[in-house]
């Protein structure tokens, strides 16, 4: 799910992204520098990750998965937290609007959920209303059961023309100020032309990719967390 300028040269092996792997639900590992950060206080604080491959770990191993590193770094900061891995790779906005009732119903419920979705509604060319419906509905229900949530923005690739990219991109600033949710504006910000960070899809993050995404997103989705 390459965004900007080298995303025209890698939409054939990108439809990986809509077609591999499955839910997987990783087993949190501590942080190398573990022994030397606070340890974590107060209850438990669960955090739902609802999102596609870049969650789930798509081509590493699962413990090196986004949420599981997120959560090794907020216990890293003395947060108690609970990361659960709701990552289905491939998954569009659809599909994560149509198993959100059935994640949030997983367990007590969550303090905080993080949404990366809308990167494989982009590379199917899905009509944008329905991707903007589809995430509109999943904040707004967010909101009826008062759970905080972190959005995690994404871009268009360029060669969908420019007022693709213009609608697609607007799509998550404006949904996360209408529901007052945290904007991360682009995800793969940390890894992007940076193949020495990503996988030879030149799409999805190595191991080294997700520790640099989790440092670029790790205040936002602390800042996130409800105080107290």
């Amino acid at each position: 799910m390459r965004a900007l300028g080298g995303m025209a040269a890698v939409l054939a092996p990108v439809l990986m992204l809509t077609g591999c792997g499955g839910d997987k639900t990783p087993t949190p590992v501590p942080s190398a520098s573990a022994a030397a950060a606070p340890a974590p206080q107060g209850p438990p604080v669960r955090i739902i990750a609802l999102g596609d491959s870049l969650f789930a770990g798509y081509g590493l191993r699962p413990e090196q998965a986004y949420p599981v590193r997120l959560e090794a770094a907020l216990r890293a900061r003395g947060v108690n937290a609970q990361v659960v891995n709701a990552g289905v790779s491939g998954d569009t906005t659809q599909d994560g609007r149509a198993r959100l009732d059935f994640t949030l119903a997983q367990g007590a419920a969550p303090d905080l959920v993080i949404i990366s979705l809308g990167g494989n509604d982009m590379l199917r060319g899905l009509p944008l209303v329905r991707t903007k419906d589809n995430l509109d509905a999943i904040l707004a229900e967010l909101d009826k059961r008062k759970i905080k949530a972190v959005v995690m923005g994404m871009l268009a690739a360029p060669n969908m023309g420019p007022d693709y990219a213009r609608e697609f991109n607007a799509i998550f600033p404006a949904l996360a100020a209408r529901h007052h949710a945290v904007l991360d504006p682009f995800f793969l910000k940390p890894i992007f032309n940076r193949p020495d960070l990503q996988l030879p899809d030149h799409i999805h993050p190595t191991d080294k990719g997700v520790e640099a995404m989790v440092s670029a997103t790790l205040d936002k989705v602390a800042g996130a967390l409800p105080k107290g």
